[in-house]
């Protein structure tokens, strides 16, 4: 959507078409944005020799000519990737060569510093191939960063400070912890930090922290005068999160670090402990740059909340520094260079003047 955002921005007259599936968040959210979404079968890749795996075949090929009949549909000019359920269908039917339709060029965007298994499929016939972070495993990519959304981008955190700290309940000069694990939250970051309550009181340090819907918090009752805990399922409001906190404990996912570190927050990340480990490399380049932590999963434990975390937060010094690193590797423009790539490819394809879509 951010990419979809710096298209409208760039041609105001482009005409934006989402595939989806029937399953995700993009049900709610593309529309809510006000564009047109097109859903089709998903094809995710089973992990293990099943029935699933069996049946594989006629769903891409169900797939694949669903996402056609809409390329056809719409006229499509060019097809952006940033890989999952869709983007295997999509970037077959944009070659034209299971149903030898006209071919559609592709341009792909791997978010993750390891490469998917639908992007590296893609990068083979891609006309450019872009990423987040370098060696993503993609040969002759772009590195232009994460497409962040414009009112993350755009955030003054300084500026919003004080109404940031004051819708969430914090005095004006507290020291305050995030705490989030992604729009579901992380039960052990949850576990970890809940149980440090005490310590972080003791040492002075508010807390705002989102545990996801689906968790509940064992948090002991705060002692007279001790700072807030404020906790809650979900924050609605990143920007004012990211405006109020000093430090941030939080995973490792692309979005999550691109964000952060696109507003200048200092971190702690704590990697999904699953996976093929793209979390702990998609915080790297910003650890080593000075501007986070990395934590194991396991290590993340209220002792290291307790002794770590407390130090961090009440290193002044060392936290502005953190903050100026993680802002030197932020991408703000992302959004915009994936967009722009994306026209130029449909350009060098199509005549001047011709509408894109």
């Amino acid at each position: 959507m951010a990419v979809a955002d710096a298209l409208t921005q760039l041609e105001p007259d482009i005409r934006i078409t989402a595939l989806g599936t029937a399953r995700g968040l993009e049900t709610r959210l593309i529309p809510e944005r006000g564009y047109r979404l097109e859903l089709i079968t998903p094809v995710p890749m089973p992990r293990r020799l099943n029935r699933d795996l069996a049946g594989l075949p006629l769903r891409v090929r169900r797939a694949v000519r669903e996402a056609r009949t809409v390329l056809d549909e719409v006229e499509a000019d060019v097809v952006i990737g940033f890989g999952g359920y869709v983007a295997v269908p999509a970037y077959l039917a944009a070659r034209g060569g299971l149903l030898r339709g006209r071919r559609v060029p592709v341009v792909v965007h791997e978010a993750n510093a390891r490469a998917g298994l639908a992007n590296r499929m893609g990068a083979r016939s891609a006309r450019r191939v872009l990423s987040a972070v370098p060696g993503s495993g993609l040969r002759h990519a772009e590195v232009v960063g994460m497409p962040v959304r414009a009112s993350i981008t755009a955030l003054d955190r300084v500026a919003l400070r004080t109404q940031a700290r004051e819708y969430f309940g914090f005095a004006d000069d507290a020291l305050v912890l995030l705490v989030f694990g992604g729009s579901q939250g992380a039960a052990s970051i949850n576990r970890a930090v809940s149980a440090a309550a005490p310590d972080l009181a003791r040492a002075g340090i508010a807390v705002l922290h989102a545990h996801g819907p689906k968790n509940v918090l064992d948090v002991r009752s705060p002692e007279p005068g001790d700072p807030p805990y404020v906790a809650l399922p979900y924050l609605d409001r990143m920007d004012l999160a990211y405006a109020a906190a000093d430090l941030a404990i939080c995973r490792s996912g692309a979005m999550t670090v691109a964000e952060v570190s696109a507003v200048g927050l200092p971190a702690v990340y704590a990697p999904l402990p699953i996976g093929n480990g793209e979390q702990r490399l998609n915080a790297l380049p910003v650890v080593n740059a000075g501007g986070g932590l990395l934590v194991a999963d396991a290590d993340l434990t209220p002792a290291f909340v307790a002794r770590q975390v407390t130090a961090l937060m009440t290193d002044g010094d060392r936290l502005r520094s953190m903050r100026d690193a993680a802002a030197r590797v932020g991408h703000g423009d992302a959004a915009r260079r994936v967009a722009e790539a994306a026209l130029e490819v449909a350009r060098d394809r199509n005549s001047a003047g011709k509408v894109l879509r």
